[in-house]
């Protein structure tokens, strides 16, 4: 099976040894994003709504670049710092989605990287949208 790197400058630049997406098989696999601005590499200022919302338009961006998009995500794990946040999230991720409903798991944990709220990871179809 070949893998195949996924970059775009529309999301920011791995923060590690990783890549933004890996396609394999159909599928894409993305790396977590948090709420960082691509152009600067530096977390949001805001809170759990706006980091949302740009963990999500990050994921857009990958999507993207993989030749796919959000309608066409299997399933989402959302990692939250604080579960209190997770109607916030909840209420921006509905927005993001629509009437597509991928699979989810919310985990709630520790402490993400450079202090983000909330990071979210997806694998997707690549290819034809249905």
């Amino acid at each position: 099976m070949t893998l195949d790197v996924v970059a775009t400058a529309g999301a920011p630049k791995a923060i590690g040894p990783y890549s933004q997406a890996i396609t394999a098989g159909g599928f894409v696999f993305t790396a977590g994003q948090v709420a960082l601005d691509p152009a600067t590499g530096e977390l949001m200022v805001g809170g759990i709504a706006d980091q949302t919302t740009r963990a999500l338009e990050n994921l857009r961006a990958v999507l993207s670049a993989a030749g796919s998009s959000l309608s066409q995500v299997i399933k989402t794990t959302v990692f939250l710092v604080d579960m209190a946040d997770f109607a916030h999230m909840n209420e921006v991720y509905g927005r993001f989605f629509g009437s597509h409903r991928p699979a989810r798991s919310t985990v709630a944990v520790a402490a993400l990287p450079r202090g983000a709220l909330v990071e979210i990871e997806v694998i997707a179809a690549v290819g034809s949208e249905r």
